[in-house]
């Protein structure tokens, strides 16, 4: 460890990977804010999907300031954080054979929709499945993992498959096998995880290319506001009405 402070350590380390992720996935960005911007012009939904921690960067797309309103959340019960007793069980759930299948089939997606996966392993049984099974569905799948994965880790799928095999874009958040990016020697195991700051920062990258191309083509850019700011509420409640049919997290 050198003389650097833990924390200047992390922040030096953060920085660096979302230098890397701006230069090196430039490209996947545009391309995933091109897929969901023609889908908002078709009429088409938006879904986010992550198991774990991996559901805090999809969670943070979904009804929030200065984000786009038609992003939803499709949450899987059991999954979603670590909101669950015991913590374990979230784990456990994402290896489970059939899950995906069955949210899929009580959810509201259907074919011309976009549905965005966030994993960072992309090896686990459930988002493998629902990115198979959501593409079976004809929706378009862009997926953010590290795909240092497929080839440091072992699937946990029955295919062998990662989830990088079955998205339409791929956007990769370059993190290390392991998600810790310090080690001291007095500390037993390798800390301080940077997936959730890079893997939000992907999303919100996304959809701030999402926003420009609805602009720049003249198309309507239906965004939140706070809540916090006078005249936010009822800002939220027109675009919440006029675009009723594709928000799903009102009701």
């Amino acid at each position: 460890m050198s003389d650097r402070k833990p924390a200047g350590q992390f922040l030096d380390a953060a920085m660096e990977l979302l230098r890397r992720v701006r230069d090196e996935e430039a490209e996947a960005v545009e391309a995933a804010g091109a897929l969901l911007a023609d889908t908002v012009e078709r009429g088409g939904r938006l879904f986010a999907f992550g198991a774990g921690h991996s559901s805090l960067p999809a969670q943070d797309v979904v009804y929030r300031a200065g984000g786009l309103a038609l992003m939803n959340l499709l949450a899987v019960p059991g999954v979603v954080g670590v909101d669950v007793t015991p913590a374990t069980l979230g784990s456990a759930l994402e290896r489970v054979d059939g899950l995906a299948a069955a949210v899929l089939d009580t959810s509201p997606l259907r074919a011309g929709d976009v549905l965005v996966i966030v994993s960072l392993s992309g090896r686990n049984a459930l988002p493998v499945e629902m990115a198979l099974n959501a593409r079976a569905l004809g929706v378009k799948v862009i997926g953010v993992t590290s795909v240092a994965y497929a080839t440091e880790t072992r699937s946990r799928h029955t295919s062998g498959t990662f989830l990088k095999d079955h998205c339409d874009v791929v956007l990769d958040s370059k993190i290390a096998v392991g998600d810790a990016e310090l080690t001291h020697d007095g500390v037993p195991a390798p800390f301080a995880p940077a997936s959730t700051v890079v893997t939000s920062a992907l999303m919100q990258a996304v959809l701030a290319t999402t926003a420009g191309l609805l602009a720049d083509r003249g198309a309507d850019v239906p965004l939140l506001r706070s809540g916090n700011v006078d005249g936010g509420h009822d800002w939220n409640g027109r675009i919440m009405d006029d675009y009723a049919d594709r928000i799903f997290y009102r009701r």
